[in-house]
């Protein structure tokens, strides 16, 4: 198939688009490149630097499917700048949307969050539970999701609630819970976990990306799933590291009372297996780091990277 990647060249698209290109696909990767491109070279690969909210339609000709990974991505990066993060994530969202089911593309798969729960008391965050987000990054998933449903009789649309993603990718990111702790863990001899037994739930990077191939190949599998398939306590996380690199686990008090245990049984119930867990996503990130790899770095961390560039403009 011919693949437009929105997002292509961050955390997750930079390890999802080699694997579409390793299957056989044909992709077109579209991203702002706030963060840097790190995609490889390949015969089967467009890359097209440009604003999700600004759009070419004419890149839509040829496309069979759409993976729409493109927004401004966690919480307090949304709440940088609301009024940026409704038009990325949630205007740009219907707007591609409306332009792809005018051209005709029968595909859609949209990246939503699994924090458009907001906050569960729930033992187990199924994908039937009211949706309640907090955050402006929340509320423009939730607006994005509705919006693409609405098309449901036009295209088929394939919506995943991914958990906390971990592991290792080109375009890293450092600033999610297991790979800032196992970075705390390396760089300081210490993890600070605040609070600590909020449970959050974890898929790996590598699984994330396979999730999406999955869905491209099984069409019939349409609706919402949730994707997050280990959920732990933080201090359950840092524990684990501190197993794999002698640290000191310090534990302080905490305002986040966001905890949730999300379950995926649908997407298994679909034919969905995760091949890796949060104890692999460690061992990556400490390999990469000792091959020199990787570095604790601005740019791995969304916010700071954003302030920096609002700074230099």
């Amino acid at each position: 198939m011919r693949l437009l990647v929105t997002g292509a060249c961050g955390y997750k698209g930079s390890v999802l688009v080699p694997k579409l290109l390793e299957t056989g696909h044909t992709v077109v990767a579209y991203d702002i490149q706030w963060f840097g491109q790190f995609l490889p070279e390949h015969e089967n690969l467009t890359v097209v630097q440009g604003d999700v909210r600004f759009f070419d339609t004419s890149l839509l000709n040829g496309i069979d499917a759409i993976i729409h990974l493109a927004s401004v991505a966690n919480d307090p990066c949304g709440d940088l700048d609301p009024k940026l993060t409704w038009e990325i994530s949630a205007l740009a969202t219907m707007q591609l949307a409306d332009n792809a089911a005018r051209a005709g593309i029968k595909r859609f798969i949209y990246a939503s969050s699994g924090s458009v729960y907001g906050i569960k008391e729930e033992e187990q965050v199924t994908e039937d539970l009211e949706l309640l987000p907090i955050s402006e990054y929340n509320k423009t998933k939730m607006v994005a999701e509705r919006v693409l449903l609405s098309y449901a009789d036009q295209m088929c649309v394939q919506i995943v609630r991914p958990a906390t993603v971990c592991g290792v990718s080109p375009r890293m990111r450092l600033d999610v819970s297991v790979n800032m702790l196992t970075m705390q863990a390396i760089t300081n001899g210490k993890i600070t976990v605040f609070g600590g037994q909020q449970v959050r739930p974890n898929i790996h990077i590598d699984d994330i990306a396979r999730l999406y191939i999955f869905l491209l190949d099984n069409p019939n599998v349409t609706g919402v799933y949730n994707a997050g398939f280990e959920n732990l306590k933080i201090v359950e996380i840092a524990e684990r590291i501190a197993a794999k690199i002698p640290c000191e686990i310090e534990v302080t008090p905490s305002n986040d009372p966001r905890s949730y245990r999300v379950n995926s049984d649908r997407i298994l119930a679909a034919g969905f297996k995760p091949e890796k867990s949060v104890d692999d996503a460690i061992t990556e990130v400490i390999a990469s780091y000792q091959r020199r790899d990787l570095r604790d770095e601005d740019r791995w961390y969304n916010l700071r990277w954003m302030e920096n560039m609002a700074k230099s403009a």
